[in-house]
């Protein structure tokens, strides 16, 4: 009998004209698109110079300024009033404003200001922006340093010199760092959505009826519903990885079958939520705004964008009950660390605990009615 509800499930989603190209497209856009779009990296900062001084060195260090990868030089104004303008109608992110007397104070006195002034409206890009430009000028006063000490022939005062090491991602790549995360939610919308809209279509069209005058029982329609998402979600990940592969060049530095092992568990979970959603529901457009809010709710709680770390003490326990934050934890830490099943059993345990209670919950929550 289940091999018959599982024929049969397939055969819908095979006559499904717009179905079958949803697996294939989604992936492909999710891959191609997300990972060049979805990044915290701040660039391309608006920066506006106010140079009260004109001299050389405030030149080099506007020249310097204008030259990082991170800032458009829009404006050099006469004063800081008029830069101001800039920032309050929006075409201004940052001003950079040198005082009078600057290059005089550094020969003179070894010591000078500068102000900056960020647009903090968007409160990550003007911190951000700040530090960037903090760091420009800093390296600008250890050029002068060095030319000054060269100059006279004095040897440089003993320094500290820092050589940075980064681990599992040493291009500090953003891509590398996302690319497995939204292969989850890429899982989590394709398997979640779908099994959410399957039984209530039946509903609304009639043939569920034709399901509850027949022998089949709760276990095993919740199970046919089930599995051809579960292979769908093979599909999905298997071409996201070739995607990686192909245009980004990331291979997990793991073994795939332990990522496949989370998936398996990962895709039961999302999958049985959608089918108690549509249990529990009467019409799809009910089905869709559910689900929508659980998706929304599973995604920004997951450290897909935010760090967990960074969130407040309390919505960090909420975290503890969203089986999409172990699945990021175990694609990240095969992708990036190499990870093995060992190192992720808190992470397979939770999602086993997931699996299991909510598809018990979705078969109890299936109402059989003769």
């Amino acid at each position: 009998m289940l091999k018959y509800l599982i024929e049969k499930e397939f055969k819908q989603i095979r006559r499904n004209s717009f179905l079958p190209r949803l697996i294939l497209f989604m992936p492909c856009l999710t891959m191609l698109v997300l990972p060049w779009a979805a990044s915290m990296e701040v660039r391309n900062i608006n920066l506006a110079v106010v140079d009260n001084d004109r001299s050389a060195y405030s030149g080099r260090l506007t020249e310097k300024a204008s030259a990082s990868a991170y800032f458009n030089l829009v404006d050099v104004a006469s004063s800081y009033e008029e830069a101001m303008k800039g920032v309050e109608s929006g075409q201004t992110d940052i001003i950079l404003e040198i005082p009078e007397k600057f290059e005089r104070r550094l020969t003179t006195e070894g010591a000078a200001q500068v102000l900056i002034a960020a647009n903090a409206v968007n409160g990550t890009k003007g911190g951000l922006g700040s530090s960037y430009l903090t760091a420009i000028v800093n390296d600008f006063s250890a050029d002068l340093r060095n030319e000054t000490a060269a100059q006279s022939r004095i040897s440089a005062a003993p320094a500290v010199r820092i050589t940075p090491q980064y681990k599992f991602n040493p291009h500090l790549n953003y891509q590398v760092y996302m690319v497995p995360a939204l292969m989850v939610m890429l899982l989590t919308i394709v398997c979640g959505f779908m099994p959410a809209l399957n039984i209530v279509s039946e509903k609304e069209i009639g043939t569920i009826e034709q399901i509850n005058v027949s022998p089949v029982g709760k276990f095993q329609f919740i199970l046919a519903k089930l599995i051809p998402y579960w292979v769908i979600g093979f599909v999905v990940l298997s071409i996201s990885f070739v995607l990686a592969w192909l245009v980004y060049g990331l291979v997990p530095a793991g073994n795939l079958l332990t990522i496949y092992a989370g998936m398996a568990l990962y895709v039961l979970t999302v999958s049985g939520l959608g089918l108690l959603v549509s249990n529990t529901s009467d019409t799809m457009q009910q089905a869709m705004f559910v689900m929508f809010f659980f998706m929304i709710v599973l995604i920004l709680m997951s450290g897909l964008f935010t760090p967990i770390s960074s969130m407040p003490g309390w919505a960090q326990k909420i975290t503890l009950f969203n089986p999409l934050r172990y699945f990021i934890q175990i694609m990240r830490m095969v992708y990036l660390k190499g990870s093995g099943f060992a190192d992720l059993l808190t992470q397979f345990s939770a999602l086993a605990v997931f699996t299991v209670t909510i598809n018990l919950w979705a078969v109890l929550s299936y109402r059989k009615n003769r």
